[in-house]
């Protein structure tokens, strides 16, 4: 181009120069919708490693306060609904609020351990969603949930669907066996039960399971739902009501209350309460027998299952397992394990069906074992 061609700087437009320094500040300045996309693919921060388990008596879940140390959440997995007296929109009340505010209503969602069918996944999940938004768990985490032993594909779908689908674990979510999270905690601070081969009893609120774990395999998980926490409280009731020669009758909530609050096999002591009688006046009465006599029932029952049927299956598949398994603790999890003296119960009890020494060790906090291994595991995995 020959200089004739070209304008000078005397010649250009002033709205030309206008244009063209405004076309820069734009081309140097990036439009909104890109600042706000490159914000939103930003990372916000480290997950926060989670552990769940969904009970079908109670709900834990633990993760780091803002402090850095584990905070635990334990409730009653139960839900009842009810209306606004202002809007008229249905409202949901969870836990032990629900239980003592609603007992006409509510629904405990988890009664045989998982959900078994949409209706069922539905209740859970609306259960879970407010438990999550209640104590602020947030979705950039990395969640690990604890499962029952328990040959139930349907319901073992439903459970992973109303994790999944709760908005949480955005990095990732895993499941691990509960007996395995649950005994995590008592072989020490760390997952040094991970690369140990043990023997797990997991006593619960709707299953007796026993499993055996090599370095974190699962090996002849068993299950039975004839020996069971819930069998227990309403075999208190029937007891307590022989006791009081048919005066008293409780149902299985009062069962279980008398069961957590009074059983212990060191320093049982009789116990007092009151209720109130149809005609009017109150009724006091006394439990000396009702509440030992079918915890008692209770251990004897889960030895006659491990020794006679467990320890058999695991011998026949995996005898080296099963020699090597029985040298260590036997890790006893789950709610009945919080019945003080129960371990030593079991350890007596077992050796002399066996006819040889057993030891048994359970984590400090049976009940929350599960909740707090899974949310180790979350914490290894989110730092991996």
């Amino acid at each position: 181009m020959s200089v004739d061609d070209a304008e000078t700087d005397d010649e250009r437009d002033p709205a030309d120069e206008e244009e063209a320094a405004t076309a820069e500040e734009s081309a140097e300045e990036p439009n909104d919708t890109e600042a706000d996309s490159e914000a939103d693919t930003e990372p916000s921060g480290d997950p926060i490693p989670v552990g769940v388990k969904l009970g079908s008596t109670r709900t834990v879940l633990a993760m780091p306060g803002a402090d850095g140390d584990l905070e635990t959440v334990r409730t009653l997995t139960c839900l009842a609904t009810y209306e606004d007296a202002i809007s008229g929109e249905e409202q949901v009340i969870f836990g032990e609020d629900a239980a003592e505010q609603y007992p006409d209503r509510v629904q405990f969602t988890l009664r045989s351990g998982l959900p078994e069918d949409e209706a069922g996944a539905d209740l859970t999940r609306r259960f879970f969603q407010s438990v999550i938004e209640a104590n602020d768990v947030p979705a950039n985490s990395g969640v690990v949930y604890a499962i029952p032993t328990i040959e139930n594909e349907r319901g073992l779908a439903n459970l992973q669907s109303v994790v999944e689908e709760s908005g949480i674990g955005e990095d990732f979510i895993q499941s691990y066996p509960e007996s395995l999270c649950g005994a995590i905690p008592a072989f020490g601070d760390d997952l040094e039960a991970i690369n140990e081969i043990f023997l797990a009893v997991n006593m619960g609120s709707t299953n007796l399971e026993a499993s055996a774990y090599r370095r974190g395999e699962q090996l002849a998980p068993f299950t039975t739902g004839a020996v069971t926490g819930n069998e227990i409280d309403r075999r208190i009731a029937n007891y307590v009501e022989a006791e009081t020669q048919g005066r008293v009758n409780i149902d299985a909530q009062t069962a279980r209350e008398y069961k957590e609050q009074h059983a212990d096999f060191q320093n049982f002591e009789p116990f007092t309460d009151v209720i109130q009688q149809p005609g009017g006046g109150a009724h006091e009465f006394t439990i000396e027998r009702s509440v030992m006599d079918a915890v008692d029932e209770y251990v004897d029952e889960v030895v006659e299952e491990f020794a006679n049927t467990f320890l058999p299956e695991l011998a026949n598949d995996h005898m080296k397992v099963y020699q090597l398994a029985l040298d260590q603790p036997i890790v006893l999890t789950g709610g009945m394990a919080c019945i003080p003296g129960i371990v030593d119960e079991f350890s007596e009890r077992a050796s002399e069906a066996l006819n040889r020494d057993v030891e048994a060790i359970a984590p400090p906090e049976p009940d929350l074992a599960a909740t707090i291994g899974a949310q180790r595991i979350a914490a290894r995995s989110t730092e991996n």
